[in-house]
């Protein structure tokens, strides 16, 4: 477990209801997380320590949290692009494993591990293509991009970006992929067909997780800012700011992308945004230090990792109803749902495992091992 990062000397509701497609037919990822121990922080490993010593060798701690929530959005991302679609037999998860430099691979039916791929140093942040074509994997050790063949389960290319990769999502078209950069306040967009950066933008103090969604827009979540940052990938710019709560983390959207979740580490709460607003539109409370965040694949169900109960927080987001508290490993991280709906990926950090969670019975199905530190998760058709 790890307390807050260094901090570099700079820059430190209302009921809407779910877009149309979200609401039900009635109505409507050390990662190298970081993260908030307002009442509990624990010493810094050996590793996520040097990385960020090297990274701001004199700058004063920041009480923060961090976490990869695939996030971020990888597997959400490519959840929300199979449903309603036919799905391959095998639905497959990846799991960053930060300190054993690997990316574990697992069927999720039956559940079991199948092996574990060499990636580069300090994996934290996982994202997948939306067709399973392509994994990418943030080495926050390295400063690379590893893209995997999910077919050979190789890294056929590491794209070096900037400081402290921390998330690496593919934009919702798949033509770029983009790297969060948590030591240099920056976003590296990557042309994955010629594996190379093609354009560096700016962002906001400590950029953390990302969500991309159909419009093409992906959000930023800023963990040194509060704030999220919108990006076009296509023209690197920056169009928008929006302010949210403490030590925002974990980031993912709707299935048309009209609400974006963000988790809110330093707040205990999740800021819902609207994106035609461009604004927080309301806040939902969600434990003690909310980090992974993802939505069933109907939007009728957010599922939010709190590290502060080791537990699994299953919330209604229109009523901001707590409809259950699941306990689940030590320090839970990611969190990604299955294309149905049926199981619920959790990572603990401080277990090395996943828990599996059923949703319609409220508890782990099963607990199944990982590499070490497991954080960022990423669920696809392949």
């Amino acid at each position: 477990m790890r307390p807050a990062p260094a901090r570099r000397p700079r820059p430190a509701p209302s009921a809407a209801q779910p877009e149309g497609p979200d609401r039900p037919p009635s109505r409507r990822r050390r990662r190298r997380s970081v993260r908030l121990r307002a009442a509990t922080a624990a010493p810094l490993s050996g590793a996520l320590a040097c990385l960020l010593a090297a990274a701001a060798p004199t700058a004063p701690a920041q009480a923060a949290g961090h976490a990869r929530a695939t996030g971020a959005d990888g597997g959400s991302q490519a959840l929300r692009a199979a449903a309603g679609r036919k799905f391959p037999m095998r639905i497959t998860a990846y799991v960053a494993n930060t300190a054993s430099g690997t990316t574990s691979v697992s069927n999720t039916r039956p559940e079991r591990m199948t092996g574990a791929v060499p990636v580069g140093a300090a994996p934290t942040g996982v994202g997948a293509a939306q067709d399973g074509n392509a994994v990418y994997v943030a080495n926050s050790g390295s400063n690379t991009v590893s893209i995997l063949d999910p077919v050979t389960r190789a890294v056929v290319a590491n794209v070096g970006v900037g400081s402290l990769p921390f998330a690496a999502v593919p934009s919702y078209d798949g033509r770029r992929v983009l790297a969060a950069n948590f030591g240099s306040d920056t976003v590296s967009v990557i042309d994955p067909g010629k594996r190379k950066v093609v354009g560096t933008v700016p962002v906001g103090p400590l950029p953390h997780s990302i969500a991309t969604v159909p419009s093409g827009r992906a959000y930023v979540t800023n963990n040194g800012g509060n704030t999220v940052s919108v990006v076009d990938p296509g023209t690197g710019r920056v169009t928008g700011t929006i302010p949210v709560g403490d030590f925002p983390s974990g980031i993912t959207a709707s299935r048309r992308g009209g609400r974006i979740y963000v988790a809110n580490t330093g707040s205990g709460t999740v800021s819902v945004i609207s994106a035609a607003a461009g604004r927080v539109t309301r806040t939902i409370p969600a434990g003690q230090a909310p980090l992974g965040v993802a939505l069933s694949p109907d939007g009728t169900r957010m599922y939010v990792a709190d590290s502060g109960t080791n537990s699994l927080l299953v919330i209604d987001p229109v009523t901001r109803a707590l409809l259950s508290t699941i306990t689940v490993g030590i320090n839970p991280q990611g969190v990604a749902v299955t294309p149905d709906g049926r199981r619920v990926w959790v990572t603990n950090e401080g277990s090395d495992t996943v828990s599996v969670i059923d949703p319609g019975k409220g508890k782990v199905h099963t607990t199944l091992p990982t590499g070490r530190e497991p954080e960022g998760i990423a669920i696809t058709p392949r």
